[in-house]
């Protein structure tokens, strides 16, 4: 599976002044070729990751009948208005294959959740497959019915993906459980403040005032020792 995008090449710099006119700057690399810059309509952009998402194979559209096969392999946004400013494409080939991470995507409804008021627990949100860039999942489902008690439990071994695609993580890595909820006193625990006293926390010693005799001799003794300077 492709998608196709098109972009323009664009010279070094005036990154800004692309930003404001709604294009986000980018570059493409891989396979010992030279970086080759260019700028996409950030809408398109988003538009395509709704589709693809991250780990989908792109056929990137140059001009003059140029394609180039790539992955998106970084992506940054604006940490104000979260808006697309750059991003990178790692150019790939169909006859060789790649490691990538691929979201997981939780579905049915689990009978230990329902019945039993248990706390689903995904344990792994992505996890690492290999395969030809081409054959490369958008993502892969994980079924959470077979969580019927809380001794059960989802694994990679259970996860359904093509014989083009290889999972991996270790057979018996737990993706997804469902864990019993918690005891009224185990709440009633959660809400109790814990005051701790400064003057035990390591490091800190908490100064003790004078006795009553013991300052009235310390101010004697000042006043004596400026009596003798003077």
């Amino acid at each position: 599976m492709s998608i196709k995008l098109e972009v323009k090449i664009r010279e070094k710099g005036g990154v800004n002044q692309l930003r404001q006119a709604g294009l986000v700057p980018g570059v493409v690399y891989g396979h010992g070729s030279e970086n080759l810059n260019v700028t996409v309509p950030r809408v398109s952009l988003e538009q395509t990751l709704k589709v693809a998402g991250e780990n989908t194979m792109l056929e990137l559209e140059i001009g003059d009948g140029k394609t180039k096969h790539v992955l998106i392999h970084d992506l940054q946004r604006d940490p104000v208005k979260e808006l697309l400013n750059h991003v990178d494409f790692l150019e790939v080939r169909l006859d060789q294959k790649i490691k990538a991470d691929v979201p997981l995507e939780f579905t049915g409804e689990s009978a230990a959740v329902k019945e039993l008021s248990g706390v689903l627990v995904r344990n792994i949100q992505h996890i690492e497959v290999e395969a030809l860039p081409q054959n490369l999942p958008h993502n892969i489902e994980v079924d959470i019915s077979r969580l019927k008690t809380f001794e059960d439990r989802v694994t990679a071994a259970d996860l359904k993906v093509g014989s083009d695609v290889k999972i991996l993580s270790k057979p018996d890595a737990i993706i997804a459980l469902v864990v019993p909820p918690r005891s009224e006193e185990e709440l009633e625990a959660l809400k109790t403040e814990v005051v701790e006293d400064v003057s035990k926390v390591e490091g800190v010693v908490k100064p003790e005032a004078p006795a009553e005799g013991e300052a009235a001799e310390k101010e004697t003794k000042e006043k004596e020792s400026g009596s003798k300077k003077e």
